[in-house]
C-alpha cells in the first residue's frame, strides 16, 4: 500500500525550498529566489505557508540598511521531509 504524500511539501516550490534548507539549514529570501527562480510573490506565499505548519521560521530585519528576511528549518520541517522522503521510496519500491 503506498503512503499518502505530505501535500504541504507535495508542491513543487515548496518542497524545492524545504529540500535547499534540508542542505543548508538556512538562507534569506532573496537567495531563495535565486536558486528556485520563484517570483517575490509566489515565494513569499510559500514560505507563509511552510511557516504555518512550523516547517520554517523566518526573521524579519535589516542588513546594512536592506531588509533581510532569513530563513530557517525546523526540526518538525526536518521530520517531515525524512517522512516525505521515505514515503516517495515507498513508491520505487512496492
Amino acid at each position: 500500500m503506498f503512503n499518502k504524500l505530505n501535500p504541504i511539501l507535495h508542491a513543487q516550490l515548496r518542497l524545492a525550498i524545504v529540500s535547499y534548507l534540508v542542505g543548508k539549514g538556512k538562507s534569506d529570501f532573496n537567495e531563495l529566489k535565486q536558486v528556485t527562480g520563484a517570483t517575490s510573490g509566489n515565494l513569499s506565499v510559500q514560505l507563509k505557508k511552510l511557516e504555518k505548519e512550523k516547517y520554517i521560521v523566518t526573521r524579519k530585519g535589516f542588513l546594512n540598511n536592506y531588509q533581510h528576511t532569513a530563513v530557517e528549518i525546523t526540526p518538525k520541517g526536518l521530520r517531515a521531509f525524512e517522512q516525505y522522503v521515505s514515503d516517495l521510496k515507498g513508491y520505487l519500491k512496492p
